[in-house]
C-alpha cells in the first residue's frame, strides 16, 4: 500500500453506514496520506437525469467531507451492479483499500447470504468493513488475527503489519485447540510465519489459545471480550453458492453483531504495495 498518489475507496449509498466509513477511511487515510474516493453504483438502466443528480448529491458530500476532515475527497457515480461494479472500478485504479459501510445481514440476506461479502470477492483490494463510526481518530488499538491451517493466512499478514505499524496496534493471535496432528503442524507453520514477520517489523503481540469448536464464533467472542478495533480474516478460496446460503464463516464475521471493524482479504488478492513491510 504505497501512501503517494493513491486512494481510498468509500462504495457511498448515502446511509448513516456510509458515513461511517468514510470516517474510518478519512481516520486511515490522515495517517498513510492517501486520498479518498466517494463510489457511488447506479443502474445500467437509470436515466441520464437520475444520474446527474446523483452525481451533484455526491460531490455535495465529497465537499462536506472534505472540509470536514481537511483532505482531498473526490466523487464518482458508475452504472453497472453493487456485486461487480465496485470490484472492477477498484481493481482497475489500483486503490490501496476499499472501507465499506454494511448493514450487516438482514432480511433476504439471512437466505442469499452476507451482500457485503459477495462484493469482497470479486476484488483483489482488501477490504475493511464497518457499522458503526471508529471509536477514536487516532489508533487501532487492538487487532485479532485467527491462525488455522490454510495456507492463505499467510496472505493476511501483509494488511496486518501495515495497520500495526501505521496505527501502533496490538496483534493478538489467536490458535484455537486441535488434536489432530497434521493439522497442527500446519497451524505452527502459519503461526511461526506470523511471529517472524511481526518481530522482525516490532509490532507488538500476543499469542491467546482459544477453546475448540466455531473458529468465528470463538473468534468474535474473543474480540468482543477485549473491545478490539478490528478483526483480520480471510474470505473462503472458490467461494460457491452452497458457501453463502449455508453460510461461510467469513460472512458472520463480517456482519458480527458487536459492530466490530472488519479487514477481509481475498486469497487471490496482491500484496505488492504492502510488501515493503513484510521484510522489516
Amino acid at each position: 500500500m504505497e501512501e503517494q498518489n493513491k486512494s481510498i475507496v468509500v462504495p457511498w449509498d448515502f446511509t448513516p453506514v456510509a458515513e461511517s466509513a468514510l470516517a474510518h477511511a478519512a481516520k486511515i487515510a490522515r495517517m498513510v496520506r492517501n486520498d479518498i474516493c466517494l463510489l457511488h453504483i447506479v443502474d445500467s438502466s437509470v436515466k441520464t437525469r437520475v444520474e446527474v443528480e446523483k452525481k451533484t448529491l455526491l460531490n455535495r458530500v465529497a465537499d462536506e467531507g472534505s472540509r470536514k476532515y481537511n483532505m482531498r475527497i473526490s466523487a464518482y457515480v458508475v452504472k453497472g451492479s453493487i456485486f461487480t461494479t465496485i470490484a472492477d472500478f477498484v481493481n482497475n485504479m489500483e486503490a490501496s483499500l476499499v472501507v465499506m459501510g454494511t448493514h450487516g445481514m438482514q432480511g433476504m440476506q439471512k437466505l442469499t447470504g452476507s451482500w457485503a461479502l459477495k462484493v469482497i470477492v470479486k476484488s483483489k483490494i482488501p477490504f475493511i468493513v464497518v457499522q458503526s463510526p471508529p471509536v477514536d481518530m487516532e489508533r487501532y488499538h487492538n487487532i485479532v488475527f485467527p491462525v488455522d491451517f490454510r495456507l492463505e493466512n499467510k496472505e493476511k499478514m501483509g494488511m496486518a503489519i501495515f495497520m500495526g505499524k501505521y496505527f501502533d496496534s496490538k496483534v493478538h493471535i489467536l490458535k484455537q485447540k486441535i488434536t489432530d496432528k497434521s493439522l497442527v503442524r500446519l497451524v505452527n507453520v502459519n503461526l511461526n510465519f506470523a511471529i517472524k514477520y511481526l518481530t522482525q517489523n516490532n509490532i507488538q503481540y500476543q499469542i491467546h489459545e482459544i477453546p475448540k469448536g466455531s473458529l468465528a464464533k470463538q473468534t468474535l467472542n474473543f474480540a468482543h471480550r477485549i473491545n478490539a478495533d478490528l478483526i483480520m480474516t480471510m474470505t473462503t478460496r472458490n467461494i460457491s453458492l452452497a458457501d453463502y446460503v449455508f453460510g461461510a464463516a467469513e460472512q458472520y464475521i463480517i456482519a458480527n453483531s458487536a459492530k466490530i471493524p472488519v479487514c477481509a482479504v481475498n486469497p487471490k488478492a496482491s500484496f505488492a504495495k504492502v510488501g515493503q513491510f513484510m521484510y522489516g
